[in-house]
């Protein structure tokens, strides 16, 4: 398998093609950090560029502490760059707006408050005008399967279920970016397996453009339709690579396609280094 430059345009992937139709834009992006204790600078990312289209799904793979979680926050607006920019539909991004949600691999819901109510609080957090919108909170609940729950509190639902109320408080306000920081982290394997599938259909149904990190190749692979590959000490981009594997792309089927593997070897052989140096704890 020969595998594509992000250059190429014949990955049947692709919703819309990124060079042309770019909805963010991350410029030379550099982020340095201040470590008091230590009395020294540390960067953090150092000089990613990449953009993502209208309607892509692009996953971010890299090993621990490369920076990917920092890039998000960046496009987030929850940090903001030392050096270089992002944008959003040709606009700086200068803090977080409603165009604009994150899905943490933490749920983050609200204990006291049932399924509904905190589907409700995506809403309430960004003060949309859909505030009093029950139709969207309930067109949301059934988006995500969990019409029947919607009266149930958290500790009553499972890892997954969960993992499903936090998605549904992201889309309730309709935003047009969905930026996720590995949210299937946290839920077993099997569940893992079942909610990508989910996230696939969702995703494919709302037409979302999505920002997605991961540790997982299979993963990227499976739900990307380009896939970031940061490098680490600083964090950087190492490659862009189209994945060209037809939707839905869920189950063994594709898994054990030729294509599949060539491209899993293929991601592996460019992490592998790295991610030997991040378990030992050393880098270079």
């Amino acid at each position: 398998m020969t595998v594509p430059m992000a250059s190429d345009t014949t990955d049947t992937g692709h919703r819309t093609d990124p060079a042309t139709c770019p909805l963010i834009t991350v410029e030379d992006l550099q982020v340095t950090y201040y470590l008091e204790r230590d009395d020294r600078e540390l960067v953090a990312v150092d000089g990613v560029s990449f953009s993502v289209a209208k309607g892509e799904f692009l996953t971010i793979l890299g090993p621990s502490g490369c920076g990917k979680t920092t890039v998000l926050n960046v496009i987030a607006g929850l940090v903001h760059p030392s050096a270089g920019r992002v944008t959003v539909d040709g606009m700086p991004v200068r803090g977080p707006g409603p165009d604009r949600a994150v899905v943490f691999q933490d749920y983050a819901l609200l204990p006291w408050r049932t399924v509904y109510d905190n589907v409700r609080f995506g809403i309430e957090m960004v003060k949309s005008s859909r505030k009093n919108d029950k139709r969207a909170i309930e067109e949301t609940i059934e988006l995500v399967g969990l019409e029947e729950f919607r009266n149930s509190y958290p500790y009553e639902l499972s890892g997954g279920m969960q993992q499903r109320v936090g998605l549904a408080r992201a889309l309730v306000a309709d935003p047009q970016i969905l930026l996720m920081d590995e949210p299937l982290g946290a839920v077993d394997a099997l569940t893992r397996e079942v909610m990508r599938g989910e996230l696939e259909r969702i995703i494919a149904e709302t037409g979302k453009t999505v920002v997605f990190i991961t540790h997982s190749i299979d993963e990227a692979i499976l739900l990307g339709d380009r896939v970031v590959i940061f490098a680490s000490n600083p964090g950087s981009v190492r490659e862009i690579i189209p994945v060209g594997l037809s939707r839905p792309r869920h189950g063994e089927h594709t898994q054990g396609e030729q294509e599949f593997g060539e491209l899993r070897h293929h991601i592996w052989t460019l992490l592998k280094d790295d991610a030997a140096a991040s378990v030992r704890g050393t880098h270079g």
